[in-house]
C-alpha cells in the first residue's frame, strides 16, 4: 500500500471515517482503502479505492455538500449498529453491561423542527443548511431529511433574510411544524423596531405562519401553534424544545409509559412544556419539575384546558443547582427524568438515596446517562433493557430510554 492510502479503522462520534493516526476522512467506511490529501488531521478530496459492502448510494442528492447528515452513504443496518455501539461504548467506560430492545428509526422527512440559516445576498439571499465543513450556506430543495411541511421554510428563511437580516452576517430561523402553520423564531436579525415588526407581521401573514417571533418575543400570532401531548394541545413558548419527531416521541413515550406502569404518584424532572407529564397524567397524579418559567406556564395552561386525567402540578426549579432531595421524593412512587445532554449527575445522587421504585431515564447523551446509571445501579437499582431512539435519522446524534428498578419494589 502507498503511503497516500489508509485503512479505514471505525467510524468516530461524529461520523468521519478514522484511520491511524488518527486520520479523519469524511464520508468514509470502516474497511475501505482511501487516498486522499492530508491536512493536519483531516483528509481532504478523499477518493474511496475499495468500497464497503455497508456503502450504499445517499438517497439525498444534497449529501456530499450539505453538512445536515452524516451517514447517508451507510446500509441502515450498518447504522444502526454504530449508533447502538455509541451507547454500548458509553456504558462499557462505566463498566456496565446491557440488554437491548429493538432500535426505533424515524422514517426519512419526518423532522419537525429544525434551524435554518440564511444570508442577504446582492441579489436577495440564500437559505438552508451549511456545507459540508464550511459556513458557506446551500439550499436544500430535496431533502430527505425534514418533512415536507417544514421544507418550504427555506424559502420563508430567504425572505426574512432579505427583510430582516445584514450582509454582515446570517440569521437563523428556528421552524417548528403545528397544526395550524409553522412556528418560527427569527434570530440573529436587526434589532426590532417599529418598522421592522410591521414588515415582519407582513411576511407571517403572507406566509401563513402560525406564529413569527423575533429573539423569543412574538411578533405575529394568526393562530395557536399548539402540539399535542397526549390528549393536552399545549401552546410551548417561541423556540422550545421539542422533541424532533413525531415517530420518536411516541416511541419515548411508550416505553416512559410501560416503564412507570402501576405508578400511582409520579415526578416529571425537566418535564418541559409536558411531553411526557400528560400522557403519564392519564394514569396518575402528575408533579412536573422544569427549571424555565415560560414553559411551566405552557404546560400549567394546557393542563387548564384539557380533561379525563389525574391531578398534575408544576414547579419552576432549577434542577442542577436544588434537584429534589431525597426526603422529597419519598411521596412518589415513579420518576420520569429527561435531562439535557449534561445528564443530571445532582437529582440522580439524590434519587440514589432515596426509596423512589422506579424511574423512567430519557437521555439525548449515552456519555451523560452512563456515568448517572453508574450511581443509580451503585445505589441497588436495577437497569431494564436500553431502547436506542434514532430521531436524528443520519446524524450521529444518538437517544436512549430505559427503566431502573428497585428490587424490592
Amino acid at each position: 500500500m502507498s503511503a497516500e492510502s489508509w485503512v479505514i479503522e471505525r467510524l468516530g462520534h461524529h461520523g468521519d471515517g478514522v484511520a491511524e493516526g488518527p486520520v479523519f476522512a469524511p464520508m468514509t467506511l470502516p474497511g475501505e482503502v482511501v487516498t486522499g490529501r492530508l491536512e493536519g488531521q483531516r483528509l481532504c478530496d478523499v477518493r474511496i479505492e475499495t468500497p464497503s459492502e455497508t456503502r450504499v448510494r445517499p438517497p439525498c442528492r444534497h449529501f456530499k455538500s450539505c453538512g445536515g447528515c452524516a451517514v447517508q452513504h451507510a446500509s441502515d443496518d450498518f447504522v444502526a449498529e454504530w449508533k447502538q455501539g455509541i451507547v454500548e461504548a458509553a456504558l462499557k467506560a462505566q463498566g456496565i453491561e446491557a440488554s437491548y430492545l429493538p432500535m426505533h428509526v424515524s422514517p426519512a422527512q419526518s423532522r419537525r423542527r429544525a434551524t435554518i440559516s440564511a444570508r442577504r445576498t446582492k441579489k436577495g439571499a440564500m437559505a438552508g443548511f451549511h456545507a459540508r465543513a464550511s459556513d458557506a450556506i446551500i439550499d436544500i430543495p430535496d431533502c430527505k431529511l425534514l418533512h415536507p411541511d417544514l421544507l418550504r421554510g427555506t424559502a420563508l428563511a430567504a425572505e426574512l433574510a432579505e427583510v430582516a437580516g445584514s450582509r454582515k452576517g446570517e440569521i437563523s430561523i428556528a421552524c417548528t411544524v403545528t397544526a395550524a402553520g409553522l412556528d418560527v423564531d427569527l434570530r440573529g436579525a436587526k434589532p426590532l423596531d417599529g418598522p421592522l415588526r410591521a414588515a415582519l407581521g407582513d411576511v407571517a401573514r403572507r406566509q401563513k405562519l402560525a406564529r413569527l417571533s423575533h429573539e423569543g418575543d412574538v411578533v405575529c400570532q394568526e393562530l395557536p401553534p399548539a402540539q399535542s401531548f397526549g390528549r393536552a394541545q399545549v401552546v410551548p413558548p417561541p423556540g422550545a424544545f421539542l422533541q424532533a419527531t413525531r415517530e420518536g416521541e411516541a416511541a419515548l413515550v411508550a416505553d416512559v409509559r410501560a416503564a412507570l406502569a402501576g405508578a400511582g404518584k409520579v415526578v416529571d424532572l425537566f418535564a418541559g412544556c409536558g411531553t411526557f407529564s400528560f400522557p403519564l397524567a392519564e394514569a396518575a397524579q402528575v408533579h412536573a419539575v422544569e427549571g424555565a418559567r415560560d414553559m411551566i406556564d405552557a404546560l400549567q395552561a394546557g393542563w387548564r384546558n384539557v380533561q379525563g386525567l389525574r391531578t398534575m402540578t408544576a414547579e419552576v426549579r432549577d434542577l442542577f443547582r436544588d434537584p429534589l432531595r431525597a426526603e422529597e421524593l419519598r411521596e412518589y412512587d415513579g420518576v420520569c427524568l429527561d435531562p439535557p445532554r449534561a445528564g443530571a449527575e445532582a437529582q440522580v445522587r439524590e434519587l440514589a438515596q432515596s426509596d423512589v421504585a422506579r424511574i423512567a431515564y430519557v437521555s439525548c447523551s449515552p456519555a451523560s446517562f452512563a456515568r448517572d446509571a453508574r450511581h443509580l445501579l451503585a445505589a441497588g437499582y436495577e437497569m431494564g433493557p436500553v431502547r436506542v431512539v434514532d430521531q436524528f435519522r443520519w446524524s450521529s446524534h444518538v437517544e436512549l430510554v430505559t427503566s431502573f428498578v428497585r428490587p424490592e419494589a
